[in-house]
């Protein structure tokens, strides 16, 4: 990591400029305490009453009326143009977990540069959290305790091969990749155990975030509430 500036004992919630429903990061909240937002989403923290820990980013899209809202001192102008405001959160904060909300579920090309994001950071537990999904890049092998009948979609960021117990669909002897063959829409038939050996994102229903985490070996201990 290129210089922490924020480091938490407890999940991150790191927040984007985007749209995002008020409940959803009163609970996101109560999982994961210390609020993060990216350049623009301070707006978005200040006008749900909420004042972040910090904002980083290159900080072109923060309004002046938030600028000034917010401590000088939490205010940390990161210029490099290499990644996206998502990226250089994750580069410049150190926690447990992450759970970010208001990185696209608008405009199409800031949701794909999440997704991309996700995939960059292997490393991290990180999950992206939308109106009605999450979505994370599945570790090497993943066991989630899911409902019977819970919608486990993946989608490949590059060439993967996998074996899966516990879908309805099997994985076994298929090449995914971007262009080729992804899987939306299967479907969990109990427990759910993936083996996989490249880049794989996995989107459940926004209902199993608790399962998300657990599968990415986050201790409840790290875990607000």
């Amino acid at each position: 990591m290129n210089g922490c500036i924020v480091h938490s004992g407890l999940g991150v919630t790191l927040l984007g400029a985007g749209e995002v429903n008020a409940a959803s990061v009163t609970e996101v909240l109560t999982i994961a305490p210390c609020l993060v937002a990216a350049d623009g989403g301070a707006d978005r923290a200040l006008a749900l009453g909420l004042e972040p820990e910090a904002v980083l980013g290159d900080l072109d899209s923060i309004s002046p009326a938030a600028r000034a809202a917010i401590a000088p001192g939490r205010l940390h102008r990161i210029a490099e143009q290499e990644g996206t405001d998502f990226d250089k959160c994750l580069a410049h904060v150190e926690a447990p977990f992450f759970l970010a909300l208001g990185f696209g579920g608008g405009r199409l090309d800031h949701t794909l540069a999440a997704m991309a994001t996700l995939a960059r950071h292997p490393g991290r537990r990180l999950v992206w959290v939308g109106g009605e999904d999450v979505a994370f890049l599945a570790p090497s092998v993943l066991a989630l305790d899911l409902i019977p009948g819970t919608r486990v979609s993946l989608f490949p960021m590059g060439r993967v091969r996998g074996r899966a117990e516990g879908l309805r669909w099997p994985l076994e002897g298929a090449d995914f990749g971007p262009a080729g063959r992804i899987g939306t829409s299967n479907e969990a038939t109990g427990a759910v155990l993936l083996r996989l050996d490249g880049p794989m994102l996995v989107l459940l229903p926004l209902a199993s975030l608790s399962a998300a985490l657990a599968g990415l070996g986050v201790p409840l201990a790290a875990r607000g509430g």
